[in-house]
């Protein structure tokens, strides 16, 4: 890897010089390949993918800017992104993470309902961007329902089809998808800026203690959608619950809808993984519309 064509981008970013002493490389990760750039008194954290990946880091720095700027929960600083002959990169500040506690727990918890209470003016976003190494689709709507109908649950749908998924995955999903309504009876969702991708392995805390997300997938919807991806994968302790509960309570009917925002990420690991999650998805369909 020729760094210097990472060291130059860092310096004209940020104004001053740095001299490069080591590349660490990082673990962790299934999509890009990860380095702590070290100088003696400065590191950045530095993401490689292919060329033609530009456009996702791009789209992250996007994301990490918006969140960013509600100062609502700290996330790294974006440095840079561009590309080399052989590499995209993107640069952000090094932060020394840790794991979370029970009391940055109750801070993230506290923040996120801070996050989702600024008011945001449509669905969607201004433009695409990633769900892992997947296009995720933003158009402008007015109407979540269509939204997810559209933007979400049809583009995974579809997606799955063209790998070859077809039979009674598409049959069950194209019949959720045509009937959502149900789900969202006496509920009205509002457009927040949400993180996207919200499972335990993108957050942490910093060495001050204080939250720290990161790998955004940003877009304006359902903040229901983040609380969602939290249960996913073992979720978050009772703490962050009960804090983001105390700040921004959450409607009665999320306990039905929390499958249906977490179907969208396990067609996405399907269509990224195989067929591994394929029972998965079919078993969160069949509950879904036993309980339509």
């Amino acid at each position: 890897m020729d760094w210097q064509a990472v060291v130059q981008p860092i310096e004209s970013a940020t104004r001053q010089p740095f001299k490069l002493l080591k590349a660490q490389p990082l673990a962790g990760g299934d999509i890009n390949t990860a380095y702590r750039l070290q100088a003696e008194n400065v590191s950045f954290f530095v993401k490689l993918n292919t060329p033609e990946r530009l456009a996702m880091f791009e789209a992250e720095a996007a994301g990490l800017q918006a969140l960013a700027q509600t100062q609502a929960i700290r996330v790294p600083k974006f440095i840079v992104c561009g590309q080399t002959t052989d590499y995209a990169f993107l640069v952000l500040e090094h932060i020394d993470l840790h794991n979370l506690n029970s009391r940055s727990e109750r801070l993230l918890g506290q923040q996120l309902a801070q996050l989702h209470m600024q008011k945001q003016a449509y669905f969607g976003w201004h433009s695409d961007n990633t769900i892992g190494s997947t296009i995720q689709i933003n158009g402008h709507y007015h109407d979540w329902i269509t939204f997810w109908q559209e933007q979400r649950l049809g583009h995974q749908l579809t997606l799955a089809a063209a790998k070859g998924y077809g039979g009674r995955l598409q049959t069950l999903g194209e019949k959720l998808r045509t009937n959502l309504k149900p789900l969202f009876s006496g509920y009205q969702p509002q457009p927040a800026l949400v993180h996207g991708d919200l499972w335990g392995g993108n957050v942490a805390e910093d060495e001050q203690g204080n939250p720290v997300i990161y790998d955004p997938a940003c877009y304006f919807g359902d903040r229901e959608t983040d609380l969602a991806m939290t249960e996913l994968f073992g979720g978050f302790s009772p703490a962050f619950y009960q804090a983001y509960q105390a700040v921004y309570p959450l409607d009665p009917g999320y306990t039905r809808r929390k499958t249906l925002y977490n179907l969208y990420h396990i067609l996405n690991h399907l269509n990224l993984f195989g067929p591994g999650y394929l029972h998965q998805a079919e078993n969160m369909l069949d509950k879904l519309l036993a309980d339509l």
